[in-house]
């Protein structure tokens, strides 16, 4: 789940109030549909005025002073009923923080890893209304050209207690995802983005390609590239065809 609010400001305050969107969703959810597992982003930029995933001083974004916000957001969700975190700030030391709360401990964290400054992300940020208000995120997410700093973040956050860890974007990244595959003995999850979503939509829109077949072959590969989880807005859509072979 993601959280849309009403209003937004600086210190992305409806990230963790107890009334927020996110918070109410999940309760909801959890309320009326018991079975459905929830797995919670926890990340600032969605509620925040300017954008970025972190708390901004000065035009800089401050990671320790993020640290706290994102503690009391991860809190507030389990609170509601989460079932899984999802930290996708890129903050460090972010899991650490998460996985010291006092009485959440079981409650797992599904950790953004590796997660690249990339143009991927674009027709989510339109939909969500995150994108920065200001600058870029290469500050705090990572060099698309730099595949080594990727391994480096992984393994920081299996040290710091990550339950998973993941891959993100897919398609453009399985050369991380097969070296994450091979490097870490960690249950492994590949984003598979809304930029990549949306260019096979407009394509198969247009006519220009098989729809079913390219999908399968995009969420195939990041399968045999080593993703035991793939998130992926293809899903209702694959489900729908495994279906169906399973049928024949």
């Amino acid at each position: 789940l993601f959280g849309i609010p009403a209003c937004k400001d600086e210190m992305g305050t409806q990230a963790y109030a107890k009334d927020g969107i996110t918070q109410r969703a999940v309760s909801y959810i959890k309320k009326n549909y018991p079975e459905i597992y929830c797995i919670v982003d926890v990340c600032l930029c969605e509620y925040t005025s300017h954008g970025h995933c972190g708390v901004v001083r000065d035009g800089q974004i401050v990671n320790d002073e993020t640290l706290p916000l994102l503690c009391r957001m991860s809190v507030s969700l389990a609170e509601a009923g989460a079932d899984m975190i999802a930290p996708s700030d890129m903050m460090d030391g972010r899991v650490e923080a998460i996985r010291d709360l006092n009485g959440f401990e079981g409650i797992p964290i599904m950790a953004y890893s590796a997660k690249f400054a990339s143009a991927y992300y674009g027709p989510f940020r339109d939909a969500a209304h995150s994108a920065p208000g200001f600058g870029d995120r290469k500050s705090y997410q990572m060099d698309f050209a730099n595949g080594q700093e990727a391994v480096r973040e992984i393994a920081s956050d299996i040290e710091e207690g990550a339950d998973i860890v993941m891959v993100k974007p897919g398609l453009a990244y399985l050369d991380v995802l097969k070296e994450a595959a091979l490097t870490f003995d960690m249950p492994l999850a590949v984003y598979n983005v809304s930029g990549e979503y949306s260019m096979v939509k407009a394509a198969a829109a247009n006519g220009w390609i098989d729809e079913r077949r390219i999908v399968t072959e995009n969420l195939t590969a990041m399968k045999r590239a080593g993703a035991k989880v793939i998130i992926t807005y293809h899903a209702l859509d694959m489900a729908g065809w495994l279906e169906e072979e399973r049928r024949k």
